[in-house]
């Protein structure tokens, strides 16, 4: 692959254009191995493992923890008052006097 778009800055560091980048993700999720790919490619694994992850979609894990513990909590909230009406309609048959 010799799209490398190389510019060298005080600390010689390789920049890869973005076309290089997606070629790099493609043939390493087509590859065994993303070590494998990133040899073949000539570049660091650390650097592809990260450009994989960039890509990647971000997770919002408390948000949906908050959710589940409010659901969790208007469940339990549900049953206590389907519990009281029962009691309620039990208690008015008992008590009201018979019709006839």
């Amino acid at each position: 692959m010799s799209s490398k778009s190389i510019t060298t800055s005080p600390r010689k560091r390789c920049r890869y254009d973005d076309a290089f980048r997606a070629e790099a993700l493609r043939l390493a999720s087509e590859s065994r191995s993303t070590q494998a790919a990133a040899r073949q490619l000539g570049i660091s694994p650390k650097l592809l493992y990260k450009w994989q992850k960039a890509t990647q979609p971000v997770l919002e894990v408390g948000a949906e923890e908050i959710e589940s513990a409010a659901m969790r909590q208007l469940r339990a909230e549900n049953r206590r008052l389907q519990q009281e009406r029962d009691i309620l309609k039990k208690a008015l048959a008992i008590f009201m006097p018979p019709t006839s």
